[in-house]
């Protein structure tokens, strides 16, 4: 994937923000569109481990059905090599374009957002139960403290997102259908380019929030240049730490000036902004076990 088309993704994410706040803030937004962006990631690193391991069988994840004993066999054996290997599981119909599916149905958006066909399916429920299923996933494995409550700030009952639950159902469908037409490209890319994108994304939240901001965001030409000072001489470093970590932003510029970080520690004081920073060094493909 070049920088255009780097660009090019960034600019539909950001997009799919603006247009779909609505009346609320960017940063309230923010917790809710990087949550989803986030799940989708999962989803779509779930569904392509979970076909690698299923290509010698010659069917997809999608095909297995859940209710049959041969695809409950199935789940089983790629729940136990995913949690391994990804530190956390999905079944094929949790995966976020399952549930995109779910919620629009055959229904079309125009561009300006609007709806020219039929109401959305009712998902609210469905994914709430999706988002808690995937930190259940990992209780009990070296993982569970990465995934601990990841989800806590989405809260999808809150009135910001519309008055009543058919309102907001109606903006999360919206939501998922816009993301679920953006193929991130997870199998072709050697480049950390959802990585940039959500990096930007945070970035033009932190534009948005003001002075707040400083609570989770360190500008990229501070924390570049804080990096190569640290790194000045070094290919390797045995660890990196950040006693205000935020969004983790410092931490991953780190990573990029060298070649190699064993270890990552980070500490901060907002349960909000922790949740962020877990999700970026995740999506930044920092495995849980760093």
């Amino acid at each position: 994937m070049s920088e255009d088309q780097r660009r090019i993704l960034e600019q539909q994410l950001w997009n799919i923000a603006n247009t779909l706040r609505g009346k609320m803030n960017a940063d309230e937004f923010r917790d809710y569109i990087l949550g989803f962006i986030f799940y989708k990631y999962l989803s779509e690193k779930m569904d392509i481990y979970a076909n690698q391991i299923l290509k010698p069988d010659g069917i997809q994840y999608t095909d297995i059905k859940e209710d049959t004993e041969e695809g409950k066999e199935y789940l089983a054996a790629i729940r136990e090599e995913a949690l391994d290997q990804l530190g956390y599981f999905l079944k094929p119909s949790e995966l976020f374009s399952q549930v995109a599916k779910r919620g629009n149905g055959s229904r079309d958006y125009n561009a300006d957002g609007s709806a020219s066909a039929s109401q959305s399916n009712f998902i609210l429920e469905d994914i709430q139960t999706i988002l808690n299923n995937i930190q259940l996933s990992t209780m009990g494995t070296e993982s569970e403290e990465d995934f601990d409550n990841l989800f806590e700030d989405m809260d999808l009952n809150s009135t910001k997102l519309g008055k009543s639950s058919e309102d907001r159902n109606a903006l999360i469908a919206k939501i998922l259908a816009h993301l679920d037409k953006i193929d991130f490209k997870l199998e072709h890319t050697e480049l950390d380019v959802l990585g940039d994108a959500y990096e930007y994304l945070i970035s033009q939240f932190a534009s948005g929030a003001g002075k707040k901001a400083g609570e989770f965001y360190t500008p990229q030409a501070v924390s570049s240049i804080l990096a190569k000072i640290v790194t000045t001489g070094k290919t390797k470093l045995r660890s990196a730490y950040d006693p205000t970590t935020g969004s983790g932003s410092l931490l991953l510029r780190l990573a990029k000036e060298v070649k190699e970080v064993a270890m990552f520690f980070g500490q901060e004081l907002n349960r909000t902004t922790y949740n962020l920073a877990r999700m970026n060094m995740i999506l930044h493909g920092v495995h849980y076990s760093l």
